[in-house]
């Protein structure tokens, strides 16, 4: 029995699963587009496990509720920082490598582009500080594949207009443009990003993040 249980643990960590992220401002269409992603990887019978940021466990879901609410005292960029990366720490340990090592794909609902986005272009907290957390926190655990929906704040604004807000999402619009710039950034620096165009109708959207899984599936060998 001992030999069998190693024996499947050496298959696990030589086809660890993929880390595929999703990216957005507010009104982009993550919730949708997600359901997108999940189903390329649903009709290759792949095996994946979907999570969000913050969150993804009991402890990161009580922290990311602690962030979004509103409190009668000003919340600094580093405190938004800190408790993202104290649930992102959790989420990591608890559930995302683990399942990449069993050889389970990952889709998660945005991670750390989202904090170089947030509170490193839109608060103007130093790169330095996103680059020491992220080097502690997961280092070497980067997305295989990043899709950015990429939309202009005014639109998402408006997509947005009729729902609850919570603090992140009554931010101004220089903040969600500075939000935007970053992620562009991003984009410009890594190749693991692919950028779509959100603004485009709900249907040519999900078609095109289908296109760029797929795409992805065939690189890895997969499809």
């Amino acid at each position: 029995m001992a030999r069998e249980k190693e024996k499947a643990k050496d298959v696990a960590q030589s086809n660890p699963g993929c880390f595929i992220t999703l990216e957005g401002s507010e009104g982009a269409g993550k919730s949708t587009n997600l359901d997108a992603v999940c189903a390329v990887l649903d009709a290759h019978g792949i095996d994946f496990y979907q999570t969000r940021e913050p969150g993804g466990t009991p402890m990161s879901e009580a922290i990311r509720g602690l962030m979004l609410q509103s409190w009668d005292e000003p919340v600094t960029g580093l405190t938004e920082l800190l408790l993202m990366f104290a649930a992102r720490q959790q989420h990591v340990t608890s559930q995302i490598r683990p399942r990449l090592a069993s050889g389970q794909w990952v889709v998660c609902d945005r991670f750390t582009d989202a904090s170089y986005a947030y509170q490193g272009a839109a608060r103007g907290l130093p790169e330095e500080y996103l680059n020491t957390l992220e080097t502690w926190v997961h280092n070497d655990l980067q997305p295989d594949l990043t899709l950015y929906l990429d939309l202009d704040p005014l639109l998402g604004a408006q997509r947005i207009a009729n729902r609850e807000k919570d603090r992140m999402e009554n931010e101004q619009w220089v903040f969600f443009q500075a939000v935007r710039e970053g992620y562009l950034a991003r984009a410009k620096r890594f190749d693991r990003i692919t950028t779509v165009d959100a603004s485009q109708p709900l249907e040519v959207v999900g078609r095109q993040v289908a296109a760029a899984v797929e795409k992805f599936l065939h690189r890895r060998g997969v499809a």
